[in-house]
């Protein structure tokens, strides 16, 4: 029986090119491991790239929107309708994402998975429409089978554009009003934590919104039951935007493009992805903490410590995107600095 595109292998990251990248830190110009994570950092993006000077030149940022039913339990601070006038936002420049990109000079792909309130075709706007949102999963699962192949799909189809762009790295982001629920929903069946643990502000909520919150995660698990594998927990759990992450990032493995992760929902759909396929895990860098309770608990999983520490919460890969100067500029530092041997400096 074939395989599904997303059971199919990953690559492999260069481990001459780390080891290389490695070497060369240690002949640069200051005391061995003097610039902290950035070195390690460097190097691991080199084996990524199989280059020993690897280069954040050239960045793919992909922002997938989609509805969710789960808002129909009152857990998010705006209405639904705010997703679909945050495209118009998005594509016109206005948004928090878009003005980085902007600033940083890189690619802003904008992917419309389908909204409740449908502003049309918008130019700038990738129109996937699966649904006018998920199902709410306090009664039925959020995905049916081929809603959610399409939204691993539309991940897979944003890499392989990213990839004919000639990109270097890949930063994925989302926008959907009830998704931190949807994500706090997912983390707490695949890490079998308690929901309490997951659940943050969002939007924008109180206390008691936070409590509602895991009340309602925790009628959802208990609907849906034990024993299913990642890729049913992310169709019963998940939405159409962080599908499309997860694929995104399955993609990206098999591809061999380095991935940012973002924030909180970023993260649970990167964590969908390595219980799907261990060895994404490879091709991940995290670029932030988010301030939402549960994003501990998920970088926790994957023994990350993020670039970045700022107590953001906005989504829209933008914590990612302010991350990515401090990668070029430890690949500067990489590829610029003298080694002791050019610079004529006695070594310790």
């Amino acid at each position: 029986m074939s395989l599904s595109w997303w059971q199919q292998p990953v690559a492999s990251p260069d481990a001459g090119a780390r080891a290389a990248a490695s070497a060369r830190q240690d002949r640069l110009t200051k005391p061995p491991g003097s610039l902290g994570r950035l070195e390690p950092l460097v190097a691991r993006l080199a084996g990524m790239q199989a280059s020993e000077r690897p280069v954040v030149d050239r960045v793919w940022i992909a922002v997938f929107a989609g509805d969710h039913g789960i808002t129909a339990e009152g857990v998010s601070a705006f209405p639904r309708a705010v997703t679909g006038e945050m495209l118009r936002n998005f594509a016109g420049g206005g948004a928090a994402i878009a003005v980085l990109a902007r600033e940083l000079g890189a690619q802003l792909e904008v992917v419309d998975l389908g909204t409740v309130n449908d502003v049309g075709p918008i130019e700038g706007v990738r129109r996937v429409r699966i649904a006018a949102s998920t199902r709410n999963f306090c009664h039925a699962p959020a995905m049916t089978a081929d809603q959610l192949a399409r939204a691993l799909q539309a991940g897979a189809d944003s890499v392989a554009a990213a990839c004919a762009a000639g990109s270097r790295l890949y930063i994925g982001g989302e926008m959907g009003i009830g998704n931190t629920t949807a994500a706090a929903a997912l983390a707490a069946a695949l890490l079998r934590l308690p929901p309490e643990w997951m659940v943050g502000a969002g939007t924008g909520v109180d206390a008691r919104g936070i409590a509602h919150k895991a009340e309602v995660i925790v009628r959802a698990l208990a609907l849906h039951g034990e024993g299913h594998d990642p890729m049913e927990w992310l169709r019963r759990l998940g939405g159409f935007e962080i599908a499309a992450l997860a694929g995104a990032c399955i993609a990206a493995a098999q591809a061999g493009l380095p991935v940012l992760v973002d924030g909180f929902i970023a993260s649970v759909a990167a964590l969908a992805a390595t219980r799907i396929q261990p060895d994404v895990a490879d091709w991940l860098l995290f670029s932030h903490r988010s301030h939402e309770n549960g994003h501990g608990a998920v970088l926790d999983a994957f023994d990350a410590e993020p670039l970045l520490d700022l107590g953001l919460r906005l989504g829209e890969a933008s914590g990612a995107a302010l991350a990515v100067p401090l990668l070029r500029l430890a690949c500067a530092l990489h590829a610029q600095m003298a080694t002791f041997e050019e610079a004529g400096v006695p070594e310790a």
